[in-house]
């Protein structure tokens, strides 16, 4: 989604959304694979009017969110779901509050942070994603919800200096960090990718890998595109990402998903 099917305005140009309503009418069968929550992709692609029973996405549509720790398949039934251990969520929401740097945890179809922040604001207004709901508490918060993953929200530089090193050592062994977007990085349960859930959804449908293109552009997507028989990396992805694609397609801002659908779908 970020970065591939969206533009940098977060939104899906006229021409992918063209190109997606011509695959599906050729037989083609499109799935989301996103770190994205669920109803985050049905309001962004909602703008294009792709969402709902007659779109691509929709409640009973299959599809992989949160990076692969939730999993739909036929008539949108969850088949795979896997949580953040507990102990590790509960670390990184007291270093939000001593730090004062935002975080949101995701539970399936829900948002959740500690303090309003404009950051926390900005992935539900210009990120789509479930708007984050206030906790009072950690123990209130571990108590009603489960946690897929959590996602701070800091300045690049304030990511790659400090914050991704810290992570990685802190919960070496119990978890491991994503990082999908410059400002932003995640931490998730271990061995997590798209490329595992797109694999348990592949299995579920009994559709082989190499009937499978992917289109991605993040760090995030590199387990998907090699699991895939064609792996599309747009020209604005990570260089880890555009490394082991097949193929190097146009920018997000250039349609770089239809081109590739119009080059190699059909």
């Amino acid at each position: 989604m970020d970065g591939t099917l969206l533009n940098s305005k977060s939104q899906v140009t006229a021409r992918n959304a063209e190109a997606l309503r011509e695959a599906r009418s050729r037989g083609v069968n499109i799935v989301i694979a996103t770190g994205k929550a669920r109803p985050a992709v049905i309001d962004a692609l909602s703008m294009a009017d792709l969402s709902g029973r007659t779109g691509i996405v929709s409640e009973s549509s299959p599809g992989v969110f949160l990076q692969g720790l939730l999993v739909y398949g036929m008539e949108g039934r969850e088949i795979y779901k896997r949580n953040l251990d507990e102990e590790v969520c509960r670390e990184a929401l007291l270093y939000s509050l001593e730090h004062k740097i935002p975080l949101v945890a995701f539970s399936q179809d829900h948002c959740y942070s500690m303090y309003d922040h404009p950051l926390v604001d900005s992935l539900h207004y210009i990120y789509h994603e479930p708007k984050a709901k206030i906790v009072s508490s950690i123990d209130q918060l571990l108590g009603t919800a489960q946690i897929q993953k959590v996602l701070f929200l800091e300045t690049p530089e304030g990511i790659s200096s400090a914050l991704r090193l810290y992570w990685a050592k802190t919960i070496e062994g119990r978890a491991h960090v994503v990082q999908a977007q410059p400002d932003m990085l995640e931490l998730v349960p271990p061995a997590t990718s798209k490329g595992n859930g797109v694999k348990i959804l592949l299995d579920h449908l009994s559709i082989s890998p190499d009937e499978v293109m992917a289109i991605g552009d993040g760090e995030n997507d590199i387990e998907m595109l090699q699991l895939a028989s064609l792996g599309v990396a747009l020209a604005n992805g990570s260089e880890k990402t555009k490394a082991v694609a097949n193929v190097i397609g146009a920018t997000n801002d250039e349609d770089g998903v239809a081109q590739a659908i119009y080059e190699y779908a059909f």
